[in-house]
């Protein structure tokens, strides 16, 4: 059997027989990277992990003892999700954001993008998506066979799309159907919208009668904790996008939610239908325990004030440096991500035969111990020489009670980030020490 097996090629060449759509994929870069710099430590090499995406901050006190309270529901729950739990997203959006939906228009899920895979397998149009963009809106898309249209955007405007882009791609062939993607706070620039720039996005889009995914998943970790959602200008067509992993720190916990509009409730009953023969139900304890992050709390409020303040001092403070060192670069407005060009090094970087930002990659782990994340895997061109930085390699139980000692509304200082994030701005430092050492043409020593 085994000899039959294998001159047929299913044991010499397995890949043969994987679904076109998924052959070509490595898997999460994300993800990737993160178990490749645990492998390099427990292997003893100094690594400095700004590569995976996620909270250093502990889940709030009062939600963590809401999951003990409740860790005994072992029930299967409504695949729209717990109707308390629906009901309090429904609150906390009216409340927060001044977007009124029903609980009725709430969908739970294993996390966001789970239910971002959902909505392109039941939706069947072009997913439109601004580069760059997270890592795994285009891959989804691939596994799926959905079309992916790419739009543009500029580092001069900070990446962001402006509605004449989304025009040009629509008004050829106005009514195609299609599915926008637009993440504020941005993964992976940190960039926002203004209130007009969301108004004239939101017209475009209502013209093309284009359905528009907001993923707000960074909402609450503006630097100023200013978000407005694009579903106060485009109420009938937005789905927002959020959760808990960003903003509450409980990425592992996997809960994320979509809040449709009325106009759009067919689309959510058909993810229902979906999501009832895939996941079956979101993981009982944390529905209920999500309930209390959604409640109107002090304790809620002065997490929020704190991790805010610590992600806008950092990310300026290693802007900044980067700045300085001659790397193009813009200030982040929210989340907890920089997205450097080094474009002016080009010349000396390929004369050491680094010429895409996988290579630039590569070479900064290899040679300071810094990981991080080629633009490429976000959907840019792989010679234009960026990269994502997620700073967030420091221990954030720490920083909470260290900042905690500091007037709310006063700013945190560069001695208190270089004492509690000196992972990350030495980092940053190594960058700059590495690439302005005869312009990235050799190696820096390092301490």
């Amino acid at each position: 059997m085994e000899q039959k097996l294998a001159e047929t090629g299913i044991i010499s060449n397995p890949k043969v027989h994987l679904n076109l759509n998924v052959r070509s994929l490595q898997g999460s870069s994300t993800l990737v990277i993160n178990e490749r710099s645990n492998e390099l430590i427990n292997n003893g090499k100094e690594v400095f992990k700004l590569g995976l995406g996620q909270s250093p901050f502990p889940v709030p006190n009062c939600v963590v003892e809401g999951l003990k309270a409740n860790a005994y529901h072992k029930e299967y729950l409504p695949v729209k999700g717990l109707h308390k739990l629906r009901e309090a997203f429904s609150n906390y959006y009216f409340r927060r954001f001044g977007v009124k939906r029903s609980a009725d228009n709430v969908m739970i899920g294993p996390g966001s993008k789970e239910l971002m895979f959902l909505i392109q397998l039941v939706y069947y149009g072009d997913l439109l998506i601004p580069t760059p963009s997270w890592v795994s809106y285009a891959p989804q898309a691939q596994i799926i066979g959905r079309q992916v249209r790419w739009l543009p955007t500029q580092f001069e405007n900070n990446w962001r799309l402006v509605p004449e882009e989304l025009d040009i791609l629509c008004k050829d062939d106005p009514y195609r159907p299609r599915l926008l993607i637009l993440n504020y706070p941005n993964n992976p620039c940190g960039h926002t919208y203004s209130i007009d720039e969301l108004k004239e996005l939101a017209e475009i889009a209502r013209k093309y009668q284009i359905v528009l995914l907001s993923d707000e998943i960074y909402g609450e970790i503006g630097h100023y904790g200013r978000h407005t959602s694009i579903a106060q200008f485009y109420p009938e067509g937005t789905i927002i996008v959020t959760g808990l992993s960003k903003w509450c720190g409980a990425g592992g916990w996997r809960l994320g939610a979509f809040i449709f509009p009325d106009s759009l409730n067919w689309l959510l009953d058909a993810i229902s239908v979906a999501a009832s023969e895939t996941f079956t139900s979101t993981c009982a304890p944390i529905q209920y325990a999500a309930i209390e992050a959604l409640k109107e709390s002090e304790e809620i409020e002065t997490y929020l004030h704190h991790t805010r303040r610590l992600f806008r001092t950092l990310g300026r403070h290693c802007s900044l440096q980067m700045i300085k060192a001659g790397i193009e670069l813009v200030e982040p407005q929210g989340a907890f991500y920089l997205f450097p060009r080094f474009t002016p090094f080009s010349p000396e970087l390929k004369l050491r035969g680094i010429t895409t930002s996988q290579q630039l990659c590569e070479t900064l782990l290899e040679e300071i111990g810094v990981a991080t994340i080629p633009g490429s895997d976000f959907g840019r061109p792989k010679e234009n020489m960026t990269l994502r930085i997620a700073y967030v390699d420091f221990d954030g139980e720490k920083v909470l009670q260290a900042a905690s000692g500091i007037p709310l509304e006063s700013e945190l200082d560069e001695k208190f980030i270089r004492t509690h994030c000196n992972k990350v701005t030495t980092a940053v430092d190594r960058i700059c020490e590495w690439i302005t050492a005869g312009n990235g043409k050799k190696t820096p020593k390092t301490a």
